[in-house]
């Protein structure tokens, strides 16, 4: 029977049985992948199920791919591409704040955001190329100032969700924070302090740390890539300056620098070693308990300077809360979903397209116009998988676990 929980044998090919336990059969389409499915429970003993799986090779089935229910709820409508990713995103998420965010997007609340768009989208299209199709007849009069306040109400709205899907990136991936700055101003003491343990070697030598040291932490809920590197300056020992090119690799890579500065050496301030120029950077001022500096933050423009201690703790909560600020990061709201870096780069493609609609706009191009808004719209489709190429797909359900 559909939907029932048999107890039954399961027998070898010789008529032993291997186990007793449970089968269900849950017909096409009402299943996880909308395809047949039967469902056999056995007793956990991995020879027991070794066994159970090679009897039922021997009976023609064969092992999933990685991701592969997935994929098939997928290409049978089950799910969108949104709902699929977050079903890996929920089975690896490493907070709580993160899980709850993959089941927002398991239950479809980032898809009705994308799809509500596209929706405007359309109508806007069926304006733009109806006027198009009866040009000649001169009855389709356009609106173009109403057409560029609708475009800007859309904008306002993919700017929004851009935001949201940013944080959502964030609970999935981690925010990766290097600690950069001189020999012996205080990284891998900034490190274990943030790390809440000894992960790195703290001496009064300089140029200890050699490699990149990566430790995970929380703050929280928001999850962190904490990363220390060797000290930056000039020289030629092959296995520091090895440490200094690795360095840099992590500078161009993370979300943000913080350049830890001993307050009590007021030259350290100066590092020989140059930037990335698009990573945002804070200046922390450490070892502020040899000086008369107060512990705290100060912004002046766009830099941020802050002054800590990495013995005493003083100016620590500060630290952290300038990180999650940093990182646009709130961990109340129901409207948090988890996200994708891909899903941010089509949003982005999206709001550019609706640029180029504006100026299309402001000209009365309605061919070029009609074209933007077409582009557009296929940017968000490539979100919910509506737009896809197969090997985009192969690449997603290839990252699933096993079966999933």
């Amino acid at each position: 029977m559909p939907r029932q929980a048999l107890y039954i044998p399961f027998h070898a090919e010789n008529g032993e049985a291997i186990d007793h336990g449970i089968a269900i059969h849950f017909p096409a389409p009402h299943s996880y992948t909308g395809d047949d499915v039967l469902e056999l429970h056995c007793h956990g003993n991995p020879l027991l199920t070794h066994r159970l799986l090679q009897r039922a090779m021997e009976l023609g089935a064969r092992l999933a791919q990685p991701g592969e229910f997935t994929q098939r709820a997928f290409l049978n409508g089950k799910l969108d591409l949104v709902q699929a990713e977050a079903i890996a995103d929920l089975i690896n998420g490493t907070t709580e704040l993160a899980i709850r965010s993959a089941q927002r997007s398991l239950e479809g609340n980032f898809s009705k955001h994308i799809n509500s768009m596209a929706q405007s989208l359309i109508e806007l299209r069926i304006q733009v190329e109806a006027k198009l199709d009866f040009s000649d007849e001169d009855i389709m009069v356009m609106d173009y100032e109403s057409m560029e306040q609708r475009i800007d109400h859309i904008l306002q709205t993919h700017n929004t969700l851009l935001e949201q899907a940013r944080l959502g990136v964030i609970l999935r991936d981690g925010y990766a924070i290097v600690l950069a700055g001189k020999p012996n101003s205080g990284k891998s003491s900034l490190l274990n302090c943030l790390s809440g343990k000894d992960s790195a070697i703290v001496t009064d030598i300089p140029g200890t740390t050699r490699d990149v040291l990566r430790e995970p932490i929380q703050i929280d809920g928001m999850p962190l890539h904490v990363i220390d590197t060797a000290g930056l300056r000039q020289t030629d020992h092959p296995i520091e300056s090895e440490g200094i090119r690795r360095a840099q690799i992590e500078m161009e890579k993370a979300d943000r620098i913080l350049i830890i500065i001993d307050a009590n050496s007021p030259s350290s301030d100066n590092i020989d070693i140059e930037l990335p120029a698009n990573i945002p950077i804070s200046r922390i001022y450490n070892k502020i308990d040899l000086t008369s500096l107060k512990p705290g933050l100060k912004k002046e423009g766009n830099i941020t300077t802050l002054y800590i201690s990495t013995k005493t703790g003083a100016g620590l909560t500060e630290l952290r809360e300038h990180l999650k600020q940093a990182a646009g990061f709130h961990a109340e709201g129901d409207d948090i979903f988890i996200a994708r870096r891909r899903h941010l780069q089509a949003l982005q493609n999206s709001i550019d397209y609706l640029h180029e609609a504006k100026g299309e706009c402001n000209v009365h191009n309605d061919e070029l116009l009609a074209e933007c808004l077409r582009q557009a719209q296929e940017a968000l489709g490539e979100i919910t998988g509506k737009v896809t190429a197969d090997d985009m797909l192969g690449h997603i359900f290839s990252m699933f676990c096993l079966g999933k």
